[in-house]
């Protein structure tokens, strides 16, 4: 007897406790991102931050509704290549010389709200140019986990590993007495060096490493394509890291470096814009992404006039260039995955790389699945990128069909991470079920 009690009681406390924090969100459809299908009606039962139940034929009695019957969920979406702690005027100087990392961490924490709110649950923060040891990136992850503030889920990279002198040695164009960089701020000369620079990014936080296996656009070396870290250089990150569970996103212009980092083992190679049909061959063939950053072109081109000699003609001959082998990558099959590369294109405006890419031969669905199911498997993380029982409940609402209007997804008007709402612009009235 006193056994079935204790059952009995033990059922009813769950059952309460179940109840008080469940929600039911009533919308008109949502969007199965594998399929492509709207599926309506849409009422998604959560309960603390995972999604319970999708249309249950039972709903308890006093639970809480949020009614966006008018609107179209989808999964929260994701952005796999920002740099929440930077902005962007046509160039970097200020931030490089003048502020410190303490400012930076401010900066990340303005820009992870508004990445937040413009729909974008998840993100990886791919490295930052303060002139500091200290990993921002990582303490807005871990602020943003514990509360502190408004963000996406953040999985870090700390700093760029980098060669002396190389696209991500913040101290380039500086006197050299200024600073020394070290592996600690991921400037490597050697292997031994690239050991130590991802050890101690991991030490410091990192849960992604990302290495320049190439020169960049806006920095100051000559070419935009030439192979930067060797391949030896390249190898070691990538089996260090991947001895620790972690991945490795290698920023790439040049095909040769683009080739050489796929061997080496990156997990996704960042921008490629000189991908050729070896590389896209070699992408297929081992499962690589790309992360195309192709929307900050239209940002990058109104701030020319502010770039320097060096990077305006770089991006001039490269930006072109890169569209038109995204598209051979996208027609061939390549997986992509989305990534901005914000604040090129500015932090809360980062779906317009789903229009971006959609110029480039990508469908509505393929845009909207390379920020969710793709970015999802890129990161490695089962239980997000879709509307499914027992994903994280990350959702988001819009006015209509985004397979229509993929620009709809610019105008979010409903964000819940994790189970919690963090804006509702959208919702008629809440009530007692």
């Amino acid at each position: 007897m006193k056994n079935c009690l204790f059952v009995c009681c033990l059922f009813f406390a769950l059952s309460v406790s179940g109840t008080e924090n469940a929600r039911l969100i009533k919308a008109k459809a949502y969007l199965d991102v594998r399929s492509g299908e709207l599926i309506s009606p849409a009422k998604l039962l959560i309960e603390h931050d995972v999604i319970k139940a999708i249309n249950p034929k039972s709903i308890p009695d006093t639970i809480t509704t949020i009614n966006l019957e008018d609107k179209i969920l989808l999964p929260g979406l994701m952005d796999m290549h920002t740099h929440l702690d930077l902005d962007y005027v046509g160039n970097f100087d200020a931030i490089i010389t003048q502020e410190p990392a303490t400012k930076g961490a401010l900066r990340g924490a303005k820009n992870a709200e508004l990445t937040l709110m413009a729909g974008f649950t998840t993100v990886r923060n791919v490295g930052a140019l303060h002139v500091t040891d200290e990993l921002i990136g990582a303490s807005l992850a871990q602020a943003v986990k514990e509360d502190w503030i408004k963000g996406p889920r953040i999985i870090p990279a700390g700093h760029m590993i980098t060669i002396l002198g190389g696209h991500g040695d913040v101290t380039q164009g500086l006197v050299p007495s200024l600073l020394e960089p070290n592996y600690k701020m991921g400037v490597v000369s050697g292997a031994d060096e690239a050991l130590k620079a991802v050890r101690y990014q991991i030490k410091q936080g990192a849960k992604v490493i990302k290495m320049h296996a190439t020169s960049g656009v806006l920095s100051l070396e000559d070419t935009v394509g030439a192979q930067q870290l060797s391949n030896e250089e390249m190898k070691v990150i990538v089996e260090e890291a991947g001895r620790h569970g972690y991945k490795v996103a290698a920023h790439a212009h040049g095909t040769e470096g683009i080739i050489n980092a796929i061997k080496a083992g990156a997990a996704s190679i960042e921008h490629g814009s000189m991908v050729d049909k070896e590389a896209i061959n070699l992408m297929k063939e081992k499962g690589v992404y790309l992360v195309p950053t192709t929307g900050s072109d239209e940002f990058i081109f109104k701030d020319i006039d502010k770039m320097s000699p060096i990077t305006r003609k770089k991006a001039e001959e490269t930006l072109p260039l890169a569209q038109k082998n995204l598209k051979k990558a996208i027609k061939a099959g390549v997986k992509i995955a989305l990534g901005t590369d914000s604040p090129l294109i500015p932090h809360g405006l980062n779906a317009k790389e789903l229009s971006a890419m959609m110029k480039h031969g990508m469908t509505a669905l393929e845009a909207i699945q390379s920020a969710t199911i793709n970015s999802a498997d890129l990161v490695g993380i089962k239980d997000i990128g879709e509307i499914k029982t027992g994903f994280k409940a990350d959702i988001i609402a819009v006015d209509s069909n985004p397979l229509e209007d993929i620009k709809v997804l610019e105008n979010v008007q409903f964000v819940m991470k994790g189970g919690v709402v963090y804006k509702n612009k959208a919702e008629k009235n809440t009530a007692a079920h």
